[in-house]
């Protein structure tokens, strides 16, 4: 199937509900933020594809969320990229990182990449929290093994187990010819229902199984809107909502500095004394926040209330 030409298609994700709302699905397409994700990371070819594809599952993952609600998804595997982290919001913002970004390994058989083994065997932990904008706090703390590395089944799996939800979800990054260049990325949510009849189901795992590779389809142009139809097939279906996608860090120097204060004024006058500044990386996104000598005098003097020392 040929899409409408759009290389500069902007990050998208689409909400949808189909067969009488008996089935929730949505789609998303992410080149431009797992791009950027691994600018970010310096992140080799195995490691940008396990990284994209947990940013799409947390981004899938995040459309039911509420204003101050977030998601993060912690794959705890024991391969050689190491665990995965990735967050998404309510309003479309994405982040995230890989333990060890420059990670490739041997390709598979078929001559495709092997994310189940740079993944590995290990734990999936799916963290929902909310309240945010009221200064509460709650979470929602969901942990299943991984039963593949390869995300997406590990999500799932996730979903259809702990969460009891019936789900399929398809994942793709795909990477161009050379090193760090993201040709597509997207994905696509489809859970049933409890009121959802047996041959909507039965359809659904025939239009599941047959759709096209994401990547593929995104590489020829596929907005989230085509990613649903071909995971719907002729199902009656409509959106919901839409949103913008985009990787974001929470991260500034003015958090870096709070975190620098919650060591304590012991701590703060050690790392003065001993390296006569203060260099912080955040894991996120890997922006480097530096204080000066005098920075960390200021924050002692003001973690004491302003007295000199």
């Amino acid at each position: 199937m040929s899409y409408p030409t759009t290389a500069l298609m902007p990050d998208r994700l689409v909400q949808a509900v189909a067969a009488g709302d008996t089935v929730r699905a949505v789609a998303a397409t992410t080149t431009h933020l797992v791009q950027e994700a691994c600018r970010r990371h310096g992140s080799w070819k195995t490691a940008t594809v396990a990284l994209g594809r947990t940013l799409t599952g947390a981004a899938l993952l995040a459309s039911s969320l509420k204003t101050g609600e977030r998601v993060t998804i912690h794959v705890e595997g024991r391969g050689p990229v190491g665990t995965i982290t990735a967050e998404a919001n309510a309003q479309g913002d994405v982040r995230g990182y890989v333990r060890h970004p420059k990670t490739d390994v041997p390709l598979r058989p078929d001559g495709k990449l092997d994310i189940g083994t740079a993944v590995g065997k290990g734990v999936l932990h799916v963290i929902r929290e909310g309240g945010f904008e009221i200064g509460l706090m709650e979470a929602y703390r969901g942990s299943v093994p991984l039963v593949s590395g390869e995300i997406a089944e590990d999500l799932t799996y996730y979903l259809s187990y702990s969460e009891q939800i019936p789900s399929a979800m398809s994942l793709g990054v795909y990477m161009e010819a050379g090193d760090g260049v993201v040709g597509a990325a997207g994905g696509f949510l489809v859970q049933v229902l409890p009121d959802a009849d047996a041959t909507t189901v039965r359809h659904l795992e025939q239009t599941v199984a047959a759709a096209p590779p994401i990547t593929e389809m995104v590489r020829a142009g596929a907005a989230p809107e085509d990613l649903l139809r071909q995971a719907l097939g002729d199902l009656d279906w409509r959106p919901l909502a839409e949103r913008a996608l985009q990787f974001v860090c929470t991260c500034s120097l003015e958090r870096t500095e709070r975190l620098l204060m919650a060591l304590g004024v012991d701590e703060m006058r050690t790392i003065l004394a001993e390296q006569g500044q203060a260099e912080l990386i955040c894991h996120y996104c890997n922006a480097v926040y530096r204080l000066s000598a005098a920075d960390l005098q200021r924050l002692i003097d003001a973690e004491m209330g302003g007295k000199s020392i």
